[in-house]
């Protein structure tokens, strides 16, 4: 599946600050000066960050509302660490692995794709396809939930192209310890899907299917939310 195969467009966006322009005007008379006029103010479009709200909910329940509404408190609550607040991205583990529960969110246009992405066999012990505890213990090959600030494109020896994660809570402040990161994996492409019905485990990293990840590496940059829940 690719990236782009699933927008939905959610609707709102982020609200932008008035922006007024002052037009030539003829000299004034004297009757005219013994009134003054206000001049309107004039400024560049600015987004107001700090007002930012979540665009309306995929009408057929695809994020979660209360998913929705922990992530954007988890992007107030670090903002000083996610500077970039165009889009964020949801990780749904209460779903399926086979099912799409990774969520890019643009605030600014309302609109939402999906994609899948693993969870830990530690997560899954009896590979059910569903993650069902969750930890920031080094070798313990579980998920850990929480929100994370991408880091950046990187290139590893073992997985190759990736994306870094900085966890920002107790629960996964281990992450670069246990090189928690984004790459793509065999067990996350399609073809294995279709053969055994879910995605294969990871050792707690977020992996996806090596045609989504490209597009992924290049849009999630530096300094984005990413936000993991049961």
């Amino acid at each position: 599946m690719r990236l782009s195969r699933r927008g939905l467009i959610l609707g709102g966006s982020a609200m932008l600050a008035g922006c007024a322009s002052a037009s030539a005007r003829a000299p004034l008379t004297t009757a005219q000066t013994a009134a003054p006029i206000a001049m309107p103010q004039v400024g560049l479009p600015t987004v107001q960050t700090s007002a930012l709200t979540p665009p309306p909910l995929d009408p057929r329940g695809h994020v979660r509302k209360d998913l929705m509404e922990r992530a954007m408190t988890a992007l107030d609550t670090h903002h000083h660490r996610l500077p970039l607040r165009d889009r964020m991205y949801l990780v749904d583990f209460q779903k399926f692995s086979g099912e799409e529960r990774l969520y890019e969110v643009d605030l600014i246009a309302g609109e939402v794709k999906v994609l899948r992405t693993c969870h830990g066999r530690g997560s899954d012990p009896s590979h059910t396809g569903y993650a069902q505890r969750f930890s920031n213990t080094p070798d313990s090959n579980m998920s850990s939930i929480g929100a994370y600030a991408t880091a950046g494109a990187n290139w590893g020896a073992q997985q190759g192209p990736n994306v870094l994660l900085d966890g920002l809570e107790y629960t996964n402040d281990k992450a670069r310890e246990r090189a928690i990161i984004i790459h793509g994996a065999d067990y996350a492409d399609p073809d294995f899907l279709a053969r055994e019905g879910k995605l294969g485990r990871s050792y707690g990293c977020f992996s996806v299917a090596h045609t989504d990840l490209p597009a992924l590496r290049e849009r999630m940059g530096e300094g984005r939310l990413l936000f993991a829940a049961a």
